[in-house]
């Protein structure tokens, strides 16, 4: 049996509560990175290989227990090429610096502009260098998520550069039904929205919510953060991002009050919500992906480089957002539906697949869809699991939905409680321990300098005086 060690938030067959899951932040800060790592698990997940998460931690300490217990370790990353992942970046170059298996990076990409100028990531390139040729060493070519992290990467000097996507879109394989169920959409269509901060904050995407929950009463927003999580499930405004309050998932948001809001802890009940609705759009690509993976149709409202190149990768329908921002219109889901053209998506997608397929044969890496069921035993485990509902607004005052809550940070109080016990033990015996020792231990004898100081240092010291006097 091959053990492959995968970098991700938690194993999709992991069932948490939603305390559990904010508290452990198993989402790594977004709910899409449990897109793809759930997507990777289950593609190479196969009769003769086991799947182990690793929790999404960097532990450089425990580069000798990996080499000792797996065969490989597989990194799916997203927008890792940024400047605000760099120290996380290093940290994952040092790790990687001291393995011995095969490493294998699935969809890395660069953040930048929608101009594609790659000048902000400047200051991180050596950092970037250092990461790509450690892996390198290890494995027979990177895979980047599309054009822009290709050239990217070429113009450093790396040749063994492979464009495959994000994994996240093989879940099912060869397989992507992607179909318009009504001819348009009309008012009372279900309809899903998403979006960053900074989209909302920065991008003019705050006005594309305002205007489309104006028209359309049954739209959702789809939040992807854990503080949007939290600000949902415990009204928690801790967190920078509570300052944006033109984000649905803010309380005092109408959408919020109106219950129009949910975030995802598990890629399995996203997707599944997501299959009774008419259409999604937005500027969160994963959030689209979702979608796609429910059979929804979805238009990427694109905001950076990492959208961007991956929309054209994959033929995701798409706009630009900075262009969608200054004329409203453009941005109206009657209009996107109506624009969106799926042929090259779906009619495309066996042959970006057979890529994906031929870059992990020359890894080293098998995959359910050819060396074993298709991902049957996959599904058919995590149908048998019970995972908990998307978060909701916190809106309700009942007492069901007041004991969950509480009932968890009693436990954690107990839990808590104990422990802080255990180590007060623990501590009194260790300064019991401590005084035992210093009450057996003879005091060091007195120096004949010391002994013949306190017998001649009194007299001296009197008769000094008296001659001052």
């Amino acid at each position: 049996m091959k053990r492959i060690l995968l970098r991700s938030g938690k194993s999709p067959y992991d069932v948490l509560s939603i305390e559990e899951a904010l508290h452990r932040d198993v989402i790594a800060t977004n709910a899409g990175n449990l897109i793809f790592s759930d997507a990777a698990h289950k593609i190479l997940e196969t009769p003769e290989t086991e799947v182990v998460s690793n929790g999404i931690g960097t532990d450089v300490s425990a580069a000798a227990r990996i080499n000792e217990e797996y065969d490989a370790f597989v990194v799916p990353l997203a927008n890792a090429f940024r400047p605000s992942f760099e120290g996380r970046l290093k940290r994952l170059t040092r790790l990687i610096g001291k393995l011995r298996i095969p490493v294998v990076v699935l969809g890395v990409g660069a953040q930048t502009g929608l101009s594609y100028d790659p000048s902000r990531l400047k200051p991180m390139e050596q950092s970037v260098r250092e990461f790509c040729a450690a892996v390198l060493d290890r494995s027979a070519s990177i895979g980047v998520r599309g054009e822009f992290t290709e050239q990217y990467l070429r113009d450093m000097g790396f040749r063994d550069v492979e464009v495959i996507g994000c994994p996240s879109l093989f879940m099912y394989g060869r397989d992507l039904d992607v179909r318009k169920r009504l001819p348009e959409l009309t008012a009372d269509a279900r309809i899903a929205v998403n979006g960053s901060h900074s989209a909302v904050q920065k991008q003019g995407l705050d006005r594309i919510i305002s205007r489309t929950h104006a028209r359309y009463p049954n739209l959702c927003f789809v939040g992807q953060n854990i503080s949007d999580a939290r600000q949902l499930h415990w009204r928690d405004l801790t967190d920078p991002n509570a300052r944006v309050t033109a984000m649905p998932t803010h309380p005092d948001h109408p959408m919020y009050r109106e219950g129009k809001v949910r975030v995802y802890v598990d890629p399995v009940t996203w997707i599944d919500d997501l299959r009774s609705f008419d259409f999604s759009f937005g500027s969160r690509i994963h959030g689209n992906i979702a979608a796609l993976l429910a059979g929804t149709p979805a238009t990427v409202l694109c905001g950076d480089s990492r959208t961007l190149e991956l929309c054209r990768y994959f033929e995701i329908p798409h706009v630009r957002l900075d262009k969608a921002a200054k004329d409203p219109e453009a941005a109206d889901p009657v209009r996107l539906y109506a624009q969106a053209d799926l042929s090259g998506l779906v009619g495309g997608h066996a042959e970006r697949f057979d890529r994906f397929e031929r870059f992990l044969d020359k890894n080293g890496l098998r995959n359910t869809f050819t060396h074993g069921d298709g991902g049957a035993a996959f599904e058919e485990r995590m149908r048998a699991l019970s995972f908990p509902p998307g978060v909701r607004p916190w809106n309700d005052t009942d007492l069901a939905s007041l004991s969950s809550r509480f009932g968890w940070l009693h436990s954690q109080v107990t839990e808590l409680t104990q422990h802080n016990t255990q180590l007060r033990r623990e501590l009194a015996k260790a300064q019991k321990a401590k005084q035992k020792a210093a009450a057996v231990v003879p005091a060091p004898a007195a120096s004949v300098y010391r002994r013949a100081r306190r017998v001649v240092g009194r007299p001296l010291r009197r008769a000094l005086q008296s001659g001052k006097q």
